[in-house]
């Protein structure tokens, strides 16, 4: 009896054990027919092509007047007279305003009739010296007296001189900043006067690179408020000194500025040649990955699943990139010709994700592109 017993506990355990076994099969066959795989991520691309690129440097400069002074007033004074217009062009020596001289004419006269009476006396005390009827003494005294007299009237007509405020060179007038019948002390400013033609442009450059800028290197000049112009010119001097703070060097570049369409004080976009011309890879900067460990794109090519399957699909692939133009990255290692790299979705890839490629719309790849464009 025990034994029969035994035997069917037996059998029924072979039975419940199958059951499991293929209800456990039937279970990862349905896991694993309903698997998720994630959606290959849309993308854009281009291929790479090799490009010769001069060595430039992009910065931002400053335009400065070669000459650019506040006219200002030497002698205080009242404004008797002003002689010239706001914003206008003046020429070197051109009377811009005349100060009340008034009480300097009329010393002026008092002074030649002075003059005259000590011209008179010298001729006179002249005469008599050589008859020897008047002393030596007296003679250097008329003397004296006449010369004293001949400094007196230069110094008033100085003093009037002074008190007629001129162009010191020729440019363009600012805003007029004094009034008629205005009391001027000595140092009031009066208006601003600026040559605009040629002109200056000040830009800093990084003490590495000191030595590849040499005066008489060329520079183009560009700026947001004109576009479509291109202004050239040429480096004529670099400071003497490192600044402390920011390791620069302050460079100066001329340049003729026909029209005055450069004016002082303007922020400029300055590119400068620093040497030979190199080989890149250009990519739009939206296809460049920025880390503190390295710069990266994702290359789109053939790979492999885990089950052997192929598809398209993206590696990460750190590269070295150097200099800019327009909406162009220039990358100088880490890729060859050929290549197909992602030029947006960047962000939201990993390494190995599979993608599609759509280039329907592709971003920004202009080397010179114009503002509508930006």
């Amino acid at each position: 009896m025990a034994k029969r017993m035994f035997l069917m506990l037996v059998v029924a355990a072979a039975v419940i054990g199958s059951l499991g076994y293929f209800k456990m099969r039937q279970v990862q066959a349905a896991v694993k027919s309903h698997a998720f795989t994630p959606p290959p991520e849309a993308i854009t691309t281009i291929v790479t092509k090799q490009e010769i690129w001069p060595s430039t440097l992009n910065i931002v400069g400053t335009m400065n007047a070669i000459h650019g002074v506040t006219v200002s007033a030497d002698l205080p004074g009242t404004v008797d007279q002003i002689k010239f217009d706001s914003g206008k062009w003046v020429q070197e020596g051109e009377v811009l305003v005349q100060l009340d001289t008034r009480q300097e004419r009329a010393q002026l006269a008092a002074m030649k009739a002075q003059q005259d009476l000590a011209k008179i006396n010298y001729d006179r005390m002249q005469q008599l010296v050589n008859e020897g009827v008047i002393s030596r003494q007296d003679y250097d005294k008329a003397i004296a007296d006449q010369r004293q007299t001949e400094a007196n009237t230069a110094e008033i007509k100085a003093t009037i001189d002074r008190k007629t405020i001129r162009a010191p060179f020729s440019g363009v007038l600012g805003i007029r900043q004094v009034n008629l019948g205005q009391y001027l002390a000595a140092g009031n400013p009066i208006v601003s006067l600026q040559s605009l033609d040629p002109i200056y442009v000040n830009f800093s450059v990084p003490q590495q690179i000191v030595g590849r800028m040499q005066a008489g290197r060329n520079v183009r000049i560009t700026s947001d408020s004109l576009p479509g112009t291109v202004f050239s010119g040429r480096v004529n001097a670099l400071d003497s000194v490192v600044d402390q703070a920011t390791r620069n060097v302050q460079v100066q570049a001329t340049m003729a500025n026909p029209g005055g369409k450069l004016h002082p004080g303007m922020f400029v976009q300055v590119e400068v040649g620093v040497g030979e011309q190199r080989t890149v890879l250009p990519l739009p900067a939206s296809a460049i990955s920025y880390a503190p460990f390295g710069d990266s794109v994702f290359v789109v090519s053939d790979l492999k699943s885990p089950t052997g399957e192929t598809y398209r699909g993206v590696r990460q692939q750190f590269v070295k990139v150097e200099g800019s133009r327009g909406d162009q990255v220039g990358v100088i290692s880490g890729l060859k010709p050929g290549d197909e790299v992602v030029t947006s979705g960047v962000f939201k890839l990993r390494n190995g994700a599979a993608v599609a490629v759509n280039n329907k719309i592709q971003p920004g790849n202009n080397p010179a592109p114009k503002p509508e464009d930006n």
